[in-house]
């Protein structure tokens, strides 16, 4: 703040003393940003559960700072699964596993190769909401004459490069035909995602 005060100061035309306006500018600048840090640390952690504790967050302190679940599933045992897509614009999708007495077990990004290799020929739609959460509604796209549907999500590979996991079903029978992978094409701007 004062080398940006000090470079007003020395700019052509100006005297040596920042003016009234300059200073209230900065001033206002300052008190802007004690409230939009902590706003912004709040973000990141709605986004991706940091500061959850497994073992002592609750199921209330996960939707509480998480926000209301995409999906969530009950197990027979009283387990909760929650999903929570960030796409498009973002390469993740967290998963939030909730033991039966209500306790956060793991939050888990399921944008990876390991959640990609569990959805395989002839599973379920039901099975790849369960590994993956829910597909970008807007890149959902059925094929009438192939009987196909084809659900899309964006991550970042093993490269830090944006790219889509791909799963096609057989529309009559809501079951898994093939999945594949396609690097995102990024004309006038970078493909890079870094994580």
């Amino acid at each position: 703040m004062r080398n940006r005060l000090k470079e007003l100061s020395n700019c052509p035309g100006t005297s040596h003393s920042p003016s009234i306006q300059v200073r209230a500018a900065i001033a206002a600048s300052a008190r802007i940003g004690k409230w939009l840090l902590p706003l912004f640390l709040m973000g990141c952690a709605a986004y991706s559960g940091t500061g959850l504790k497994p073992g002592s967050s609750s199921l209330e302190e996960v939707i509480a700072v998480m926000g209301p679940p995409a999906r969530q599933w009950t197990n027979t045992d009283r387990s909760v699964q929650l999903s929570y897509p960030r796409g498009p614009a973002g390469p993740h999708s967290y998963m939030a596993y909730v033991d039966a007495g209500g306790r956060l077990e793991r939050i888990e990004n399921v944008m990876a190769e390991a959640s990609f290799a569990r959805v395989k020929a002839d599973i379920t739609t039901e099975d790849v909401l369960r590994i993956l959460g829910p597909s970008v509604p807007s890149w959902s796209v059925f094929y009438p004459s192939r009987r196909e549907l084809v659900w899309e999500w964006r991550y970042c590979d093993y490269r830090g490069m944006f790219a889509r996991f791909v799963v096609l079903f057989d529309s009559d029978i809501g079951r898994v035909r093939s999945t594949q992978s396609i690097e995102e094409r990024c004309p006038g701007f970078s493909c890079l995602c870094g994580n």
